[in-house]
């Protein structure tokens, strides 16, 4: 199975999901600024990834800046230059909560490692090293866990779906979108393995064609049926009774059960309502935000306009100096999610009492 996310040898790989489906390179992350570059280009993305990124992104982030600037500091200094990291990488996606719930949990680990230091005590190379054994630990605990996470979804999400289904999906939320197996495609890669027999349609996603360049390229990879169609088709393959389900991933969860997605997952929703279609949303805990009330408090990253008329032409589809209002994700309202499906198992209406027993669970 593809691995989007390789640390290996105190350096860290990432495949460029830009580049798919044309080409499979794996490029280094060297320091904070690469790292933030590829989670705001989009080289590294989807929620789960994010949050494995920029853990281990963190890590070779601080080793970098402690190495160019031959750190002789005290803790004090150390915390601060790890803060400034931190909230560097933050800002590169926003909306994307796995992305501040991972450095936020790295920090807590340097936290933690440090309680007993005297805050104005200086560094020795010793306790330095010790430092980044920790960091590595817990960026590999927050890979392992989320490969776990994944299958312990896509277990729960086949109970939902039989052999035979047509399942519809929107963006990418598979394998490379997380460690490994994908959230609400790993469902579809274990009943593949089992002999079920779905027949998959992906819809593109504009702007960027996640569906179209990730989602349609690594099922068909993995010889599961698919058929790839314009993300304004959806309405006419629910109506023709081709689809059976929808399944989608998550960015960031609020507490009502609003959950934030690609673009035009809202739209997706309200149509699978209109049709009777059961709509699954597959949500790590990671990604559930009890702290956002609402959808409605959830950030949306905008992008810049010219995806949407230049990225994949060869000439300008629009007129020069077009106004234009590209956000990255939509907020699909918890009436038209029939379930979220999480690794902790299946939560159902109502979700505002049902996600805070599954959180303190």
């Amino acid at each position: 199975m593809i691995s989007p996310i390789e640390y290996r040898e105190k350096k860290l790989y990432i495949l460029d999901q830009t580049l798919l489906p044309a080409e499979e390179r794996y490029i280094e992350l060297k320091c904070k600024e690469d790292v933030w570059e590829a989670i705001h280009s989009l080289r590294v993305r989807g929620a789960p990834a994010i949050g494995v990124a920029s853990a281990f992104g963190f890590l070779v982030s601080l080793r970098a800046e402690l190495e160019a600037n031959s750190f002789n500091g005290s803790v004090a200094d150390y915390l601060g230059l790890s803060k400034e990291i931190g909230d560097y990488l933050i800002s590169s996606r926003p909306t994307a909560v796995n992305l501040e719930w991972a450095i936020k949990r790295m920090q807590k680990r340097l936290d933690i490692k440090l309680n007993d230091f005297d805050k104005e005590s200086l560094l020795c190379d010793t306790a330095l090293s010790e430092l980044e054994e920790a960091l590595t630990q817990e960026a590999r605990a927050i890979m392992d866990e989320d490969i776990a996470s994944c299958k312990a979804m896509g277990e729960h999400g086949l109970s939902l779906l039989d052999k035979n289904m047509g399942i519809l999906t929107h963006c990418n939320a598979g394998t490379i979108a997380t460690a490994m197996y994908g959230t609400c495609l790993a469902p579809l890669y274990l009943g593949h393995e089992r002999g079920y027999d779905f027949k998959v349609f992906a819809d593109e996603t504009r702007p960027l064609l996640q569906g179209a360049r990730l989602t349609a390229w690594e099922l068909d990879k993995a010889g599961i049926d698919v058929t790839l169609i314009c993300d304004n088709m959806a309405s006419i393959v629910m109506k023709n009774g081709w689809i059976d389900a929808v399944v989608v991933g998550c960015d960031r969860l609020a507490a009502n059960g609003d959950g934030a997605n690609k673009i035009g997952t809202s739209a997706v929703a309200i149509l699978a309502k209109e049709y009777g279609i059961p709509f699954y949303m597959f949500v790590p805990t990671s990604t559930i935000d009890l702290e956002t009330e609402t959808g409605e408090d959830i950030p949306i990253e905008l992008r810049k306009g010219d995806e949407i008329y230049k990225m994949w032409y060869e000439k300008d589809m629009a007129p020069s100096g077009i106004k234009t209002y590209n956000p990255s994700f939509d907020v699909t309202k918890a009436e038209y999610i029939t379930a979220i499906v999480t690794e902790k198992g299946i939560v159902r209406p109502p979700y505002k009492e049902n996600l805070a027993r599954l959180m303190r669970g």
